[in-house]
């Protein structure tokens, strides 16, 4: 049984950077990634090692120009957020809604107004 793309090994903090960028820009050349990095900016030959590490692992395709390569995303924002989302939720709160509902209204400062009118719109998207 092959395992879905988000479920793949967890992306690095560089390498999950690379892909915030291309799913921001939909497409991108290796110098357009670099444009984007935060500093300190790893050299050129990292980038396009850690680019052709996410191609080989299924997260990113390419479209070739050339000798020049353009990526672009095989793995959607929504997807890698909702797996990351779905281990956090099971790993450190134990999928416990009660330890969820009390972050957000402790460290996030969510207070029950703001709760209940999220329920009350929940409620109303579920009945559509």
């Amino acid at each position: 049984m092959s395992k879905k793309k988000t479920d793949r090994e967890k992306l690095t903090r560089r390498e999950e950077e690379i892909m915030q960028i291309i799913w921001r820009l939909g497409k991108a050349f290796p110098k357009e990634i670099m444009e984007f990095l935060r500093e300190p900016l790893p050299p050129y030959n990292t980038v396009l090692s850690m680019i052709r590490k996410l191609e080989g692992n299924g997260w990113i395709g390419f479209t070739k120009f050339g000798k020049s390569h353009q990526y672009f995303p095989l793995v959607e924002k929504k997807d890698y957020s909702k797996g990351l989302f779905t281990k956090l939720y099971k790993d450190y709160l134990g999928g416990s809604k009660e330890l969820l509902l009390s972050y957000f209204m402790k460290e996030e400062d969510v207070d029950i107004k703001e709760l209940e009118e999220l329920v009350k719109e929940l409620k109303k998207n579920k009945n559509k």
